[in-house]
């Protein structure tokens, strides 16, 4: 909860979502459990703010953000899930991938580039649902009988939230659609014709809004509140970070280090399309008279997410803030380098078939060395690309705005301005996501209660982090990281990753 006229985050809670690995390169979450923690959230935070002597009746509007591409069906008579959400960096979709492709003249990856702003990846919505209608009959047989609704977890949770199987509003904003290869980013409408190519009905999907307009009543708060009194926003979680950056101007950059790494460059009322690997993708509309505007996007799918791989699958360490201090303990990787492609390489090269390689270990290497590898290679993916959208936007960007959870890390974020030879800037505040989602909601025709006007926003206070080595010395660690990219390509082929159906 934050206040609209200083932006000052009053009060937070934060649940952690389980996510399930029941396959190799399969990742899911449990749409209930992702709702429930909402409820918690929600709940937490009020309480909070009673314990302020803040009235919670002053909450004027809700705003939603997610991540993107992950993607859900549930039953619209029961309200019920239908297959768990499929999680935006899942990789069981490699061989639907490569089936599809086989239907383009030339297998060109890049064929509705110019209508989405896209390429053929296993990390969009369209393909997880293609994997879904192909192997869950529960799902074929919900959609044959007109009961299934198809959505981004956003969908999912306004759906639910505004009353579920009684009225829910089944809708989505432009953000999110645009993640999808089913949505055409200059219309701005569902696109008929790669409905039409991953055959999918297109009556399944969610009634697209602008980014900051009113949406339905929440009635979840109604206990809370005692009145239906909240409303809805939504904007993808790296369109959110844009926004809660304040990055309204053309060339104004933001990355989040989040579970991956989020590079976006606005690009205002223009789509520009990249020559580098980078996507082209909606920034926000913020109302529904309002343009639409366009961003860059470079993608990376792990970052935060090797942190987690460290403590929960290596068990090296017990906590993130201890791979920090493991970090710090050696000052380097001792020529260790990290490649964390755990589900491919997405941008700059959309490799589907990299795996995760750790190169360049002797017997002095320790699980110090590696922790350190493991930030850097977060930094390295990073200068990857920052350097493409540097070429396709002809400005090289002067220092780089950052947030997200791991901006806590000081380490990393030292290594991250030695690696990319700019400073690199971050707000006080990291969750910039939650904030960019309170103001689109603060700011909605009907709402009003958070100024976008740029001579109206708050300074935000920023920690800075200034190169501290040598230029020669980033160049030789980032060439020696490209050649461990190159060792982490061509690794896997669909036959030989399994791709069973569901039980």
């Amino acid at each position: 909860v934050f206040n609209a006229k200083t932006a000052e985050l009053l009060s937070h809670h934060q649940v952690e979502i389980n996510q399930k690995f029941p396959k190799e390169g399969w990742v899911e979450q449990d749409p209930k459990e992702i709702l429930n923690s909402v409820y918690e959230c929600v709940e937490k935070t009020c309480e909070k703010l009673k314990q302020l002597n803040i009235n919670i009746s002053n909450i004027k509007a809700v705003g939603v953000t997610n991540q993107r591409e992950t993607t859900v069906v549930w039953d619209k008579t029961t309200g019920e899930p239908l297959y768990n959400a499929i999680v935006w960096l899942d990789l069981r979709t490699q061989s639907t991938v490569e089936r599809l492709l086989k239907r383009i003249p030339g297998k060109n990856k890049s064929f509705s580039k110019f209508k989405t702003g896209l390429p053929l990846s296993t990390y969009f919505s369209a393909v997880k649902l293609r994997w879904l209608l192909d192997n869950v009959e529960e799902i074929r047989k919900a959609v044959a009988d007109g009961r299934a609704l198809f959505g981004t977890i956003d969908s999912w949770l306004i759906w639910s939230l505004t009353g579920g199987k009684n009225g829910g509003i089944h809708c989505t904003d432009v953000t999110n659609a645009s993640r999808t290869m089913l949505f055409n980013i200059h219309s701005l409408e569902w696109d008929p014709e790669l409905c039409q190519f991953f055959d999918i009905p297109m009556e399944i999907l969610p009634k697209v809004r602008s980014s900051s307009e009113i949406y339905g009543l929440m009635f979840m708060c109604r206990r809370l509140l005692k009145e239906n009194v909240s409303l809805f926003q939504c904007l993808g979680d790296q369109s959110a970070a844009l926004v809660g950056q304040m990055c309204f101007q053309d060339g104004q950059a933001k990355n989040t280090y989040g579970t991956g790494c989020f590079l976006l460059c606005n690009t205002g009322q223009k789509s520009v399309f990249s020559e580098h690997g980078l996507l082209t993708t909606i920034a926000y509309k913020m109302g529904r008279d309002k343009p639409v505007c366009y961003a860059l996007e470079g993608s990376v799918a792990i970052a935060g997410a090797v942190v987690r791989w460290l403590r929960d699958n290596l068990g090296i360490v017990q906590s993130s803030q201890e791979v920090e201090q493991l970090a710090a303990d050696v000052g380097t990787s001792y020529g260790v380098y990290f490649v964390p492609a755990f589900s491919g390489l997405y941008a700059p090269y959309w490799e589907p078939s990299a795996r995760g390689i750790i190169c360049g270990l002797t017997q002095f290497t320790n699980k110090n060395h590696i922790a350190f590898a493991a930030l850097e290679a977060v930094c390295f993916q990073t200068r990857e690309i920052l350097d493409a959208m540097n070429k396709d936007c002809g400005i090289p960007l002067s220092q780089l705005q950052v947030d997200g959870g791991m901006t806590n890390n000081k380490i990393l974020m030292q290594l991250q301005a030695d690696i990319l030879c700019i400073p690199v800037v971050k707000p006080s505040m990291p969750e910039t996501t939650a904030l960019g989602a309170a103001m689109a909601a603060g700011a909605a025709e009907g709402v009003g209660v958070w100024s976008l006007n740029p001579g109206d926003l708050t300074a935000v206070t920023c920690e800075r982090f200034e190169p501290q080595i040598n230029p020669e010395e980033s160049e030789f660690r980032y060439a020696r990281w490209k050649k461990a990219v190159v060792k982490s390509m061509g690794w896997e082929t669909s036959e030989a990753s399994s791709n069973g159906k569901p039980k």
